[in-house]
């Protein structure tokens, strides 16, 4: 079984596959008021959907890191948020089928919004080491009912993430 080292978060290792914002310690251009700071369109998150944006609470219980099944949406970004813990995520290019070999893992820290581009190949994150990992996800109401597509790992294609 292929072994995938999780690797740190940067913006440039992780263009590929989205883009991320730090949401409890924003940086860059922001309008300040005496109460406020507002950070404006730090990050964006696109979808070819006229549907609203459903925002989904996630628990993922801690059941290791061996992967057995991918997913990705054709048509919009899904965005993700971990809460509680820090979670590991692994992406795989969009184009094309399901490739093991160009996966990547990256650890994503708790309060990081990070929002996958269109076909990326991915799966739910996973705690870092909690019991469950809460996240919130952000996807088109009704994606997981009419763009999502899942493909279940053969033996050849199965990985482990390793710390």
């Amino acid at each position: 079984m292929k072994k995938i080292k999780v690797e740190a978060l940067t913006p440039e290792a992780f263009a590929p596959f989205g883009t991320y914002v730090d949401v409890l310690s924003p940086e860059g251009p922001c309008l300040k008021g005496e109460y406020h700071t507002f950070y404006r369109d730090i990050a964006l998150h696109y979808s070819e959907s006229g549907l609203p944006l459903g925002i989904s609470p996630l628990i993922v219980q801690n059941h290791g890191n061996v992967v057995e099944g991918v997913e990705w949406h054709n048509h919009t970004c899904e965005g993700i948020l971990p809460l509680d813990d820090d979670a590991i995520l692994h992406v795989t290019p969009a184009g094309g089928d399901f490739d093991v070999a160009q996966t990547k893992a990256f650890l994503v820290p708790k309060g990081t919004f990070v929002s996958l581009h269109p076909g990326v190949f991915h799966l739910t994150p996973l705690p870092k080491q909690a019991d469950a990992l809460h996240a919130l996800i952000l996807l088109p109401e009704r994606a997981y009912a009419n763009d999502f597509c899942f493909h279940e790992l053969t033996e050849e294609e199965k990985f482990e993430l390793v710390l």
